[in-house]
């Protein structure tokens, strides 16, 4: 596998990414002759599985919010005191 200094790739960026693209090279980035990276080439079809993982996430978000303000909503239809919370913690703090 190639190595290519910090300097090299800072001036040889486009050509090292379009051989990573066209040719699928590999690279060992080198700062001060030690190495600190690795570009390689995405694997086929990263970019679906990535978008599918980002709707999912964004789905498990959603819930997630919107259970915690059904709890909000539940606890508020509860709640007892005069009082709120920040007010009930700070003086527990006292």
């Amino acid at each position: 596998m190639p190595q290519v200094g910090i300097r090299e790739l800072k001036n040889e960026a486009s050509e090292i990414i379009r051989a990573v693209r066209e040719d699928r090279a590999e690279y060992v980035v080198t700062l001060r002759g030690r190495p600190v990276a690795l570009i390689l080439p995405m694997a086929e079809g990263w970019q679906e599985a990535e978008a599918d993982r980002a709707v999912a996430t964004t789905r498990a978000n959603a819930d997630f919010w919107d259970r915690l303000a059904a709890l909000g909503t539940e606890i508020a239809a509860k709640w007892q005191s005069d009082k709120t919370a920040v007010e009930l913690i700070a003086e527990q703090r006292r």
